[in-house]
């Protein structure tokens, strides 16, 4: 079934239109402007919607064809319905040298109204509508609890938004454990819970109040716990459909728990980071999830994040990746006062910082502002990975490895 909308000042006429239409069932209204809107409120209204037909009353003329220029700019593609009670001979002329090529009035012919919808479809079927959206979509996957997954998403999503032009979502998809609200001490009752069962019924106008918006950063988080409350695969990808046209990157911090929504997510996402760190046990549990995403065809898609590295660590970066067999693409200092200071502020850790730094370095990368550069450098090594290990049998059988013999 076609998407469509509606702008017209006429209440009745608008609808006795969806009434219509809702009997011929070849076009779902899913939003009705009863006025003009201004040009700020048509591009939010078309982002939010992506309406594949828009029904236009031609009341006045001047503010139709106004309205015509800029949807078939913000939508190449769309169909534009003329809808009006009785139009006189010049505005049928002048609808027709705009390029509309539909046009209904009252009394509404149920069967060529139903003839020009099939037309429509055939058009759209042959030229679908694009509306520009963004492939910038990002999943952050702790290995196991605790690994500071939370804290890199955030952060990245806050300096992704600090950069030119680049309106960013953080969306917190833990719904037993999510802390993006703790750490921007955010007041917002309302959480990705409301946003999945409003997701069919998603608008420009409800949208804001879902999320908090910190300058440029806007913020969707998990609400309070509610583990009788559940989010769907499809409205995970309703919410992302929507993101992908109003926000230029988006960032989803995830559970590690690989729910349905989860893995829908991942699907969704240019890129799955998967955050480490140097224990065994993160490590361990690291190897079994990719396993896992690579049974869902997602391994080529992740990469690593290792976190709170140490200058002397047991384990090196090169080693990690040796080990669970995936591309590093940056490691992040371990900077417990920094973090805790920003998390007691409410704010992100400071840019001039090095873990600061480092996060920045990342969101220049993911946004496509800064050439990719090595992850860290590779320290010299007396021994090869498999020798270090044997040194140490009972981290080796840890990580599902055997002892020497």
């Amino acid at each position: 079934m076609l998407k469509g909308a509606i702008i017209c000042p006429d209440e009745d006429l608008a609808v006795k239109l969806e009434e219509l239409l809702s009997d011929l069932g070849v076009v779902a209204i899913v939003r009705t402007l009863p006025r003009y809107p201004n040009a700020a409120e048509l591009q939010r209204m078309l982002r939010a919607t992506a309406p594949q037909v828009l029904f236009l009353s031609v009341e006045s003329l001047a503010r139709a064809m106004e309205i015509v220029n800029a949807a078939e700019t913000e939508i190449p593609g769309v169909q534009i319905v003329a809808i009006g009670r009785n139009p006189d001979p010049q505005t049928l002329i002048e609808v027709m040298r705009s390029g509309i090529r539909e046009f209904v009035s009252l009394p509404f012919n149920r069967q060529l109204v139903y003839e020009g919808m099939l037309r429509l479809k055939e058009v759209l079927d042959r030229r679908p509508v694009h509306m520009e959206t963004t492939d910038l979509i990002f999943s952050f996957l702790p290995a196991k609890p605790g690994v500071g997954s939370t804290t890199i998403a955030t952060n990245v999503a806050a300096a992704i938004a600090k950069l030119p032009q680049q309106k960013t979502l953080l969306a917190d998809c833990d719904l037993n454990s999510g802390m993006v609200r703790f750490l921007l001490q955010i007041e917002n009752q309302f959480s990705i819970l409301d946003a999945a069962e409003r997701a069919f019924q998603m608008d420009e106008n409800m949208w804001p109040q879902l999320v908090s918006s910190h300058g440029n950063l806007d913020v969707l988080h998990s609400g309070q716990l509610s583990p009788e409350r559940r989010v769907e695969a499809a409205h995970i990808r309703h919410i992302i459909d929507f993101a992908r046209r109003a926000y230029r990157s988006v960032v989803l911090d995830l559970s590690g728990n690989m729910e349905k929504y989860a893995v829908e997510a991942m699907h969704e996402s240019k890129k799955v980071f998967l955050v480490v760190t140097s224990e065994v046990a993160s490590l361990h549990l690291a190897r079994e999830k990719l396993a896992y995403l690579r049974s869902l065809d997602l391994g080529d898609k992740t990469v690593l994040l290792l976190n709170r590295c140490q200058k002397r660590a047991l384990i090196s970066p090169q080693q990690v990746q040796e080990l669970l067999n995936t591309p590093l693409m940056m490691s992040f200092t371990n900077d417990y006062q920094g973090v805790y200071k920003a998390t007691t502020a409410g704010k992100p850790v400071d840019i001039t910082s090095e873990l600061g730094k480092q996060f920045v370095h990342l969101a220049q990368l993911l946004a496509d502002k800064k050439p990719p550069q090595p992850a860290a450098p590779e320290a010299p090594a007396k021994r090869k990975f498999v020798e270090f290990f044997s040194i140490a049998p009972s981290a080796s059988s840890m990580l599902g490895g055997k002892k020497p013999a």
